[in-house]
């Protein structure tokens, strides 16, 4: 009788011991997968951060030629009404 108490708590040891692997094995894996998809985020994000600062430096740019336009055509505005020119409109 006391053998087969002995092999009935081996067997349930072992096999607590077979789902503790198998549990850890799968929470191995899943923060494998969560390593992955935090990594594949933050190269999208470094992407993203990219484009930001391409298109801020665009606008940058984009302003400062208006600007520049700007003053060109108030300046040729100035020579044409030195010459008579009349806005009619």
């Amino acid at each position: 009788m006391e053998k087969d108490t002995v092999a009935l708590l081996s067997e349930e040891l072992a096999l607590q011991k077979s789902v503790a692997n198998e549990t850890l094995q799968r929470s191995k894996e899943l923060i494998m997968d969560a390593r992955k998809a935090s990594s594949h985020y933050q190269r999208e994000a470094e992407k993203c951060t990219a484009g930001i600062e391409t298109c801020e430096e665009a606008r940058e740019r984009a302003e400062k030629d208006l600007g520049e336009e700007s003053r060109l055509s108030a300046l040729w505005e100035k020579r044409a009404r030195e010459h008579g020119w009349k806005d009619d409109s």
